[in-house]
């Protein structure tokens, strides 16, 4: 038995300073109800997804969820975290439920507010994503182990300065038209390419248009079995869903091949028997530019090496061949790090039912969404298709 999403919501993501996750939760998790048509009574199972990691100092948030509707109180509900892949975990837990036949409705809730907590924390907070034993000393956080992964492809590969900046400015181009995005402007090649007092280095190669936003928000989808799926006004299936753990030492992989989200990539279109071929666009974790770059090359969109040149020649512009992170991704959304995952399943089902409005894909028929976990540790792959 498979899992079909069913309906959605979404909060803008930015700086949401005059909320809580308290309030972010119980938001999304009524409008996505309503946008499916049900009452909190039809739910059988829930997830929250929320990393945290000292963002919020309320933990133990699960239960947050019931303070949207007094109809959930008593359900099975249990907060997930996997890193930055914290929400699609929490989405892979709903569909398990569906696919053991213990739930036939399901709400996936994915939350994070980061904005509140200081700077220096907040890199100390995302840092906990890394193997601390190697990289708990890194200079820049997170952007640092990234900035080393960048260090890495540059030397084996060569400078792909414009590579990089060709993907973040085509992803704020696509930004500009998502009503949810955080940051909704054209920033344009030259500014993404050229290091500025307003765009300085970060680390190693990586400039500060090469890195993900500070985000909070929060998303919804409200997932059900097939059989259910057919009596609601929407239906997309999930053609595939794919978990693939790696380690989370960087000194036990080869990093600059993300082998974890080729493995998923592989097993989702095996399963799902489709081909990158099939699909009409893609949602990918562009925590930094370098990840996305990276990416191509896992999900055989270019060969190793190429992920560059394939970022310089249009393919993966929304009018291209394979449109990638036609939201804007990561890169102009926003990433607050619970919610991420969830977002990326909603938008992507957006798209398929011709929902998404200025970030609107035409004809979209397959959508495929890759979201990981640390240094591509905890990878996540879905392929999902509209039956109703």
């Amino acid at each position: 038995m498979t899992a079909c999403i069913i309906g959605w919501a979404h909060t803008p993501f930015g700086k949401h300073t005059e909320e809580s996750v308290e309030s972010l939760v119980t938001k999304v998790a009524r409008e996505a109800l309503e946008h499916a048509g049900l009452e909190a009574g039809d739910i059988d199972e829930i997830y929250l997804g929320h990393f945290n990691a000292g963002f919020s100092a309320q933990d133990f948030t699960a239960s947050l969820v019931l303070q949207a509707d007094d109809g959930f109180r008593f359900k099975p509900t249990t907060r997930v975290e996997n890193a930055c892949a914290t929400g699609s975990a929490a989405v892979h837990q709903g569909i398990k439920a569906i696919r053991a036949g213990a739930a036939r409705r399901v709400l996936v809730v994915g939350v994070e507010q980061m904005t509140t907590t200081p700077a220096p924390q907040i890199g100390a907070n995302l840092l906990k994503a890394s193997y601390l034993p190697e990289d708990g000393d890194t200079p820049a956080g997170f952007a640092g182990v990234f900035g080393k992964i960048a260090d890495g492809y540059f030397q084996k590969y060569g400078d792909q300065s414009d590579g990089l900046a060709a993907i973040a400015a085509k992803n704020h181009k696509n930004g500009v038209d998502n009503p949810w995005a955080q940051m909704r402007k054209d920033l344009g090649f030259e500014f993404c390419r050229t290091e500025s007092d307003r765009n300085p280095y970060v680390a190693g190669p990586l400039k500060r248009t090469d890195c993900s936003l500070v985000s909070d928000g929060a998303a919804a989808i409200v997932l059900a079995d097939v059989t259910t799926a057919m009596q609601a006004p929407r239906a997309v299936l999930f053609r595939a869903a794919e978990h693939v753990q790696d380690f989370l030492p960087m000194s036990k992989r080869d990093i600059l091949s993300f082998e974890g989200c080729a493995l998923g990539w592989k097993r989702a279109f095996a399963n799902s028997k489709t081909s990158l071929d099939d699909l009409s666009f893609v949602e990918t974790h562009d925590c930094f530019t370098i990840a996305e770059l990276i990416e191509y090359e896992a999900m055989g969109l270019a060969k190793p090496g190429q992920g560059g040149d394939l970022a310089m020649s249009g393919e993966t512009a929304k009018d291209g061949r394979l449109p990638v992170n036609p939201s804007g991704g990561l890169k102009a959304k926003g990433h607050p790090i619970g919610a991420t995952g969830v977002s990326m399943h909603a938008l992507s089902a957006m798209q398929l039912t011709g929902e998404a409005g200025g970030i609107q894909v035409k004809d979209a028929e397959l959508g495929g969404i890759f979201n990981m976990g640390g240094a591509a540790v905890a990878n996540y792959v879905s392929i999902l298709e509209r039956i109703r």
